[in-house]
């Protein structure tokens, strides 16, 4: 089953992700960028990790070494609840990106970028979605 569910996440996420890219004002991309179904969606696949990997009673994120020890422990269903943590929370702000830039009225060409590395880096998204956000600030104004 583990294999199944981190297959199923993982192709759904892909999909989710080109919707939102490529499609964002289309009927199937609205619903995903209004409300967070992908991530909620996501959210029971790693419940469902974290239950059958045992647990996180033992985990001590309060350290790199207990970090270390969390990485160096895992068992694939750990792994998997990990992925999904990423996959889910960086959906998440894909999803709060497209819904700020159409408030700001930033061309959606212009977030294709921050979209990717949010997609791949996540952090790193958010920071190139702030500098275009803060670049084209003067821009809009003048608009």
């Amino acid at each position: 089953m583990t294999v199944l569910f981190f297959n199923l996440c993982n192709t759904a996420i892909l999909v989710a992700w080109a919707a939102i890219l490529f499609f964002p004002k289309s009927t199937v991309s609205k619903p995903l960028i209004s409300f967070p179904w992908v991530p909620l969606g996501i959210s029971f696949f790693y419940s469902y990790f974290i239950i059958v990997s045992g647990g996180l009673a033992e985990a001590d994120f309060s350290s790199l070494e207990g970090i270390l020890v969390l990485f160096q422990n895992a068992t694939p269903e750990s792994a998997a609840a990990g992925w999904l943590h990423y996959l889910a929370f960086d959906f998440w702000v894909g999803t709060w990106i497209v819904r700020h830039s159409q408030k700001n009225q930033i061309k959606h060409g212009y977030i294709v970028l921050p979209l990717l590395c949010t997609f791949m880096l996540g952090p790193v998204g958010i920071m190139v979605y702030s500098l275009i956000y803060f670049g084209t600030k003067k821009l809009r104004k003048a608009s």
